[in-house]
């Protein structure tokens, strides 16, 4: 196994999971497995508990885990399947450690931070980096490691000690670190200071590790002589500097990482550089298309989120990023209007009429209307009339988790004038509860309680617009995120009065997609289709509502084939992807023209309409 180490220096926020994410790219590109393990120094065993405010979203596995959103990065990056254990918590080490020491492991030594702690964390990684996450039984050649924070944190230095005494323990050949720093431009002066990166380096340095390569950070792309500075002072050969300079979005990285030759040095110092006597070269000619695509598109849609945390965006990163992934198929330009929820209420009218004004004013200028998970009563009124607004409006609509249950009471106190109608999270004496706490949860205890993970939804009716999305199957797996639910007991008196229930479990009494049939796309959905959106194969509920959105949805429906396939199905995209670009392993093999029997042949593994 060869390893990858990911670290930052100087501040937080440059980008150390995209980079790592782009690393595994570009190496998977050259033909190797790759996978993932996310560090991350906080007490916390998991990411469950924190606020989106704290650490931005929580993102979801298979599994049911609630990790750090970065393994999102990897995942939608890599094309992967990672567990709950690709994410490392000093509470998950430090509570391993306790655990075996209560049942006399250590036979009464005295336990340690070294060597006990810094020997799981060794351990554990060298565990979970040979788990198979692409779908096969194959391990992975590589396995990136990205140390959450900043070199010179007090909470990482476990982390470090041990990621030193792990490249002793590997060997050379076995071992590359990649250090991502900063590279600031002062306005006063106007040139490129390297000092900030000068000193991380030197700190890193101090605590035992050996950056091999340099990605630096900047606005724009470094100067030579910049470049000569930093390898005279860092001790860091100039070839083996990488910039990552600002782009235009974020899948030019692994592009950025290409034309700066990154692979050929960590082949080099991983000991990878030749299948036989052939060099490593990497096959990114779906990936270069995917990012000029992004660049070139000009006709916006406009999607109002409204949501409680507006206020920092990686609260629904992976909403973004599944709205984004719709938009590029789709040939559109997505704008996301950020409507916080609160200020659609009839008292932010009267405390703060601006903020009413410009909220509504970007809910009602939208193509289309989406309403994420969440928890709390907070702003709850603000998305219900949301989805009232949506609805009466025949204004495309999806909500998510929190975002269908909504829509379920909105339902219920509109149409089916039931005005008490709520859900027992925010009124717990209510005498109509659409939504109701689910018998499995527990509400003593806050982390990985929730109903979690990979679950199936059947369809319940063929024809509906969610089921044909879906590519016509009979059911889906999802990933959720839930401690509430649909009343199952109202179901027969919503379904009468026309709100259609076109997905349960597999027990027929947990609701979890909604259709209002004669709308033109009204859709909840209780689970989270976010988190398997991936950048080639979006997210088919997103797909719809950007269709939707953009007046291409009856084009989508009436496909004579499934959804997106990895196989070079058609993909009968509203544009028209009668001229496609087929992929295989990574290479246009050829473009094609016309259906045969419907299809496109299987000859490649990804098709984009061009």
């Amino acid at each position: 196994m060869k390893y990858v180490l990911v670290t930052g220096g100087v501040v937080s926020g440059l980008g150390k999971g995209v980079t790592a994410s782009s690393i595994g790219v570009l190496l998977k590109a050259c033909g190797l497995r790759v996978t993932s393990i996310k560090i991350d120094p906080y007490l916390n065993t998991d990411a469950g508990t924190m606020s989106p405010f704290e650490h931005g979203e929580v993102f979801v596995l298979d599994d049911g885990g609630e990790v750090d959103l970065d393994l999102g990065n990897y995942e939608r990056f890599l094309d992967i399947k990672l567990t709950r254990d690709n994410n490392i918590t000093t509470g998950k080490i430090y509570q391993s450690v306790i655990d075996k020491e209560r049942r006399g492991d250590y036979l009464g030594k005295t336990v340690q931070v070294v060597p006990h702690i810094t020997d799981e964390i060794q351990v554990w990684i060298e565990r979970v980096a040979m788990n198979p996450v692409d779908g096969t039984e194959e391990p992975a050649d590589v396995c990136v490691i990205e140390l959450g924070g900043t070199i010179g944190d007090i909470e990482s230095m476990p982390f470090i000690e041990a990621l030193g005494q792990f490249s002793y323990r590997v060997g050379p050949g076995n071992f590359c670190l990649v250090h991502v720093s900063l590279v600031p431009v002062l306005n006063v002066v106007g040139e490129q200071k390297t000092k900030p990166t000068q000193h991380s380096v030197r700190g890193l340095r101090g605590l035992g590790l050996l950056p091999d390569i340099l990605a630096c950070r900047s606005t724009q792309p470094l100067e030579e002589h910049v470049k000569v500075k930093l390898a005279q002072f860092c001790h860091v050969p100039i070839p083996n500097i990488i910039n990552l300079h600002d782009v235009t979005n974020i899948w030019h990285i692994p592009l950025l990482l290409r034309d700066q030759k990154a692979h050929e040095v960590i082949l080099k110092v991983l000991d990878l550089q030749c299948v036989g006597n052939v060099p490593r070269e990497p096959k990114l000619a779906e990936w270069t298309d995917r990012a000029s695509k992004c660049d070139k598109m000009k006709t916006p849609v406009r999607i109002a989120m409204v949501g409680k945390y507006t206020g920092l965006s990686d609260s629904y990163l992976s909403v973004l990023k599944a709205l984004l992934h719709a938009s590029v198929a789709l040939n559109r330009k997505l704008v996301v209007d950020w409507v916080p929820s609160c200020d659609l209420e009839d008292s932010t009218a009267e405390e703060t009429p601006d903020a009413y004004e410009k909220a509504w004013k970007s809910l009602k200028g939208a193509d289309g209307v989406l309403v994420p998970g969440g928890f709390g009563d907070r702003g709850v009124q603000g998305k219900i009339l949301a989805a009232k607004y949506a609805r009466e409006n025949n204004v495309p609509y999806l909500g998510i988790c929190l975002g269908m249950q909504i829509a379920v009471i909105e339902f219920a106190r509109s149409i089916m004038k039931l005005n008490g109608a709520n859900s027992t999270e925010f009124d717990p004496t209510t005498k109509t509860p659409c939504v109701i706490f689910m018998p499995e949860g527990s509400k003593t205890h806050m982390g990985a309680t929730m109903r979690l993970g990979s679950r199936r939804t059947y369809f319940q009716v063929n024809k509906c617009k969610s089921a044909k999305l879906y590519g016509n199957a009979s059911y889906v797996d999802e990933r959720h995120r839930h401690r509430y639910e649909v009343n199952p007991d109202m179901v027969p008196e919503f379904e009468k009065a026309g709100l259609s229930f076109v997905g349960r479990d597999e027990s027929g009494r947990r609701m979890e997609i909604i259709e209002l049939p004669t709308h033109r796309f009204f859709v909840g959905a209780q689970f989270h289709p976010e988190f398997k959106s991936r950048p080639g194969k979006p997210s088919p509920l997103f797909l719809g509502l950007i269709a939707a959105a953009s007046g291409q949805l009856d084009h989508l429906l009436q496909r004579p084939c499934g959804v997106f396939s990895p196989t070079g199905r058609c993909t009968c995209f509203p544009n028209g992807p009668h001229k496609l670009k087929v992929y295989q392993n990574g290479h246009v093999v050829k473009p094609l023209k016309g259906l045969v029997n419907g299809h496109y042949p299987a000859t490649g593994n990804g098709a984009i309409p061009i």
